[in-house]
């Protein structure tokens, strides 16, 4: 009984960084590139960021090869700005979009970058350990139709829910 909860737990604690299957994150991947100040187009819903608008997320290297991660948004209710810090590693290849991302250590959950604008580093589609979670992010606080289509149409061709996407107000 003893061996089989600490498996749990393990699996808990780990077992949460895998892209979902069938989905295989990008490839090539130049983290230098991806570092920086990302807009979050759209997103589906959960708790931690639920009704927050104007959402970026800031990503910059660590001293010991990680990433730090701060994601801020406004509550619009409140008036108040919330912000989540964290650190990331790259799972894998250092040439693949994959990392572990952690709010809350020792837990950590996948990141898997799916699509990326591969020339310039513009936008990209993001997803989480499965496919209740995904984030369109871009450079900019504003993605053009024709990009936002696209990358709506591989999010559906993916399995995952597009028409259940929130869509970030982003203010200038």
């Amino acid at each position: 009984m003893k061996i089989s909860t600490l498996l749990c737990s393990l699996l808990m604690l780990f077992g949460c960084t895998a892209a979902p299957k069938g989905i295989t994150p990008v490839a090539p991947f130049d983290l230098e590139r991806y570092l920086g100040t990302w807009y979050e187009i759209a997103r589906l819903d959960h708790r931690f960021e639920r009704g927050l608008s104007q959402v970026t997320a800031t990503y910059s290297k660590r001293t010991d090869g990680g990433i730090d991660v701060i994601n801020r948004g406004y509550n619009s209710v409140t008036g108040e700005w919330k912000t989540a810090t964290g650190r990331a590693y790259l799972l894998g290849s250092p040439q693949q979009g994959s990392l572990k991302v952690s709010f809350f250590w020792p837990f950590y959950a996948g990141y898997h970058v799916i699509a990326l604008d591969q020339l310039n580093y513009a936008y990209a589609m993001v997803s989480g350990p499965d496919r209740d979670y995904l984030w369109i992010l871009s450079r900019t606080r504003t993605l053009d139709a024709a990009t936002r289509q696209k990358l709506l149409n591989r999010a559906s061709e993916l399995g995952f829910a597009s028409d259940r996407l929130l869509f970030v107000e982003q203010q200038e």
